[in-house]
C-alpha cells in the first residue's frame, strides 16, 4: 500500500502575513478562550523562544536562529524501510536547522505502541500521523499540549484554514475544556482517500458500466462473477475496515476505520448507537448477502494487514480473480503494475471511483482534514519551544515545505516550469506513483521524499495533482461534481471523568460490535440473532454509555450556543 494514506505557493505581503497572525489569535484553534483566560501560555514564552525566529511569517522559510535537535514518533512501513542516507533528513536540518531525532515504532502495531509511549511519558516531543480523534484519550492526562493557547505563533496554518474556509470544521476539534489538543493536516479539496479500484474494462465488457450505488454494484458483481465463474469479485484487504467505513455513509450509518465512539445523530438533537441502530443492521444485510452469492473474497475481510493490504489482493487483482477492492490513488498503481506483468499493458484499465450512493443518498464522508500531529506537553518547557511552533507550521503548511516534503529538491530532483507544472528529473522514480519507474534512483525509498509520515498531511490541489495520475483528477472531479459530504458527526467532548468512564465502556462495546459485525458479513452468525446481538451491547452497558455521550452533547450545545 504505497502511501495509502494520502493521496501553487501563495504569497502574502507582510500586511496580509500580520493580518492572519491576528486571524489566528481570533481563531485560537476555535477554542472559544483566548490566552488571557488561561493564563499562563504566553507569561515566560520569552525564555523559550531560543532559536526561533522574529517576524516569522505564513510562505516564508522558517531557519532557526539556533540549530536544535527535534524528538519525532516515526512509524515505519514495511516496504519503506527508513535509511540513515535518506537526503530528507540532511536537508531538511540543512535549511531549517533542525536535526530530527527518530523513536521507531511499527505501522503493524502502531497506535498501540504510540498509547503505550505517551501513557508511560516516553514520547518523543512530536507525535505525527495523528487523526482526529486520536487526542481524546490523553487529554485528561496532561500527556499533550493543548494546541489552541498557541495558535496565534502559527502563521501558515491560519492563513490556510482561511482561504481554504475551514473554520467550521477546525471548530469541531474542541474538547470539553474548549481547546484543541492536535493540528490536522489541511486540504484544499477533499474527496475519500480510499474508495473502490475496479477493472473498468471488465465492468465495461459484462454491460455494467462504472456502478453509481451499490444496487449497481450488486448487480455488476453478478455479471462478473457469471463471466468469471471461479472469481470473487469484491475485495478488501484491509480486514474489512476500509470497505466498511467508505460504504457506511451511504446508509448513513459508520463502520470500520470512521466508527469511532460509534455515535450519530437520533434526528432529534440527541445522539444514537450507530451499531444498534437499523441502518447499520441494512449495511451488514447488504454485505452479507454477497458473500451468501460468493461475490466476496472473504479472506481479503479477515488476513491480517500490516500497512501494504492482506489477503493477496494485488496478486488475485493482476490473476482476475477479483476485480475490485478497496484502495487509494496508491493501490490503483499497483493493481496496473500487477496486471502489466500478467495481460501486458495497455490490455486492461483500472479505475478509482466515488464510492457508490445508497439509502443515504450519494454522499461520502466530509474530509478536509488529513493526518497531523501531537505535541508531547514537555516540550513547553524546552528553551526551544518556540522555534519548535514555528518549524511544524512551517513543515505541515508551508507550500514551499510541502512542495519540498512531496518532490525533493528542485532543480535536483525535479523541475518546475512558468506555469507550475513540476516533472520529475529522469534519473530519479517515483515508484509509488508510477513515475520513471526504470530510474536507478527513487524519491521515496532512497531519498525519503514523499515519505508516508509527513508528505501526506496538508495538500493544495495542485500539489495533490502534480504527482497522481490524470486518472485521480478525474476520481477528483467525479466525487466533487457527483457527490455530496454528509453532514459532519455532532460534536460532544467529553471532561475528564467521562473520558474515564466512557473509556471503560467504549472498547468492550467495540470489541462486540467488531467480532459480530465480521460474523454477521460471513454468515457465522445468523442475521436472525440481531436483536440477540443488540442486548449483547446493552448487557455491557450501552444505555448508559449513550446516557453519558448524550449529556456531553447538551452540555457542548449549551455552552456554545
Amino acid at each position: 500500500m504505497s502511501d495509502a494514506f494520502g493521496l501553487r505557493p501563495l504569497r502574502a505581503s507582510r500586511r496580509q502575513v500580520l493580518g492572519y497572525s491576528v486571524a489566528a489569535a481570533g481563531l485560537a484553534l476555535a477554542a472559544g478562550c483566548s490566552t488571557e483566560d488561561t493564563g499562563s501560555p504566553e507569561d515566560d514564552l520569552a525564555s523559550k523562544s531560543k532559536g526561533a525566529m522574529e517576524g516569522f511569517a505564513a510562505d516564508t522559510p522558517f531557519k532557526a536562529t539556533e540549530p536544535f535537535t527535534l524528538s519525532v514518533l516515526w512509524t515505519d512501513w514495511p516496504e519503506v524501510p527508513v535509511k540513515d542516507s535518506w537526503t530528507f533528513f540532511t536537508e531538511l536540518e540543512k535549511r531549517t536547522g533542525v536535526k530530527l531525532e527518530l523513536t521507531h515504532i511499527p505501522f503493524s502495531d502502531a497506535t498501540e505502541k504510540r498509547s503505550l509511549l505517551i501513557s508511560a511519558g516516553d514520547a518523543p516531543s512530536v507525535i505525527p500521523l495523528v487523526y482526529t480523534g486520536d487526542e481524546e484519550s490523553f487529554v485528561s492526562s496532561g500527556a499533550i499540549l493543548p494546541m489552541s493557547d498557541y495558535v496565534q505563533h502559527l502563521p501558515n496554518f491560519a492563513k490556510y484554514v482561511k482561504e481554504w474556509d475551514l473554520s467550521g470544521m477546525i471548530d469541531r476539534l474542541k474538547q470539553s475544556d474548549g481547546k484543541s489538543y492536535m493540528l490536522p493536516g489541511l486540504q484544499e479539496v477533499s474527496v475519500p482517500v480510499f474508495t473502490l479500484i475496479i477493472r473498468k474494462d471488465v465492468f465495461d465488457a459484462v454491460g455494467a458500466g462504472v456502478p453509481q450505488t451499490w444496487d449497481d454494484m450488486r448487480a455488476a458483481l453478478l455479471k462478473i462473477k457469471q463471466k468469471y465463474p471461479d472469481s470473487k469479485p469484491l475485495a478488501d484487504g484491509f480486514e474489512a475496515q476500509s470497505l466498511l467505513n467508505y460504504a457506511s455513509h451511504a446508509w448513513g450509518t459508520r463502520a470500520g476505520w470512521g466508527f469511532g465512539d460509534g455515535m450519530v445523530d437520533d434526528g432529534a438533537g440527541g445522539l444514537k448507537y450507530t451499531a444498534a441502530a437499523p441502518e447499520y443492521r441494512q449495511l451488514v444485510e447488504y454485505f452479507r448477502g454477497l458473500v451468501a452469492d460468493g461475490l466476496v473474497d472473504t479472506e481479503s475481510l479477515t488476513a491480517s494487514n500490516d500497512g501494504s493490504g492482506g489477503g493477496s489482493v494485488v496478486e488475485k487483482f493482476a490473476n482476475e480473480t477479483v476485480f475490485a477492492a478497496s484502495g487509494s490513488a496508491g493501490t490503483a498503481i499497483e493493481f496496473a503494475q500487477a496486471l502489466e506483468e500478467t495481460l501486458g499493458k495497455g490490455r486492461f484499465e483500472v479505475l478509482q471511483i466515488a464510492p457508490p450512493g445508497g439509502p443515504a443518498g450519494q454522499v461520502v464522508e466530509p474530509r478536509n482534514f488529513w493526518n497531523g500531529f501531537m505535541i508531547n506537553s514537555e516540550l513547553k518547557d524546552s528553551e526551544y519551544f518556540l522555534a519548535t511552533l514555528q518549524f511544524l507550521d512551517w513543515l505541515y503548511y508551508n507550500p514551499q515545505a510541502r512542495e519540498l516534503l512531496r518532490w525533493g529538491v528542485e532543480g535536483e530532483t525535479y523541475t518546475k516550469a512558468a506555469d507550475g507544472k513540476i516533472t520529475l528529473k529522469p534519473e530519479y522514480s517515483l515508484d509509488g506513483y508510477n513515475l520513471n519507474t526504470k530510474a536507478k534512483t527513487d524519491l521515496q525509498k532512497d531519498l525519503g521524499w514523499s515519505n508516508n509520515v509527513f508528505a501526506d498531511s496538508t495538500e493544495s490541489r495542485a500539489l495533490k495533482e502534480s504527482y497522481n495520475a490524470p486518472a485521480f483528477v478525474d476520481y477528483l472531479d467525479s466525487v466533487l461534481t457527483s457527490r455530496k459530504p454528509r453532514d459532519p458527526y455532532p460534536p460532544a467532548p467529553l471532561n475528564e471523568t467521562e473520558l474515564e468512564q466512557a473509556s471503560l465502556m467504549a472498547t468492550p462495546l467495540k470489541d462486540t460490535v467488531d467480532t459480530n459485525t465480521l460474523k454477521f458479513i460471513l454468515g457465522e452468525r445468523d442475521l436472525e440473532e440481531w436483536d440477540a446481538y443488540v442486548a449483547e451491547l446493552e448487557a455491557q452497558g450501552l444505555p448508559n454509555y449513550v446516557e453519558l455521550l448524550n449529556g456531553a452533547r447538551k452540555r457542548f450545545v449549551e455552552q456554545n450556543g
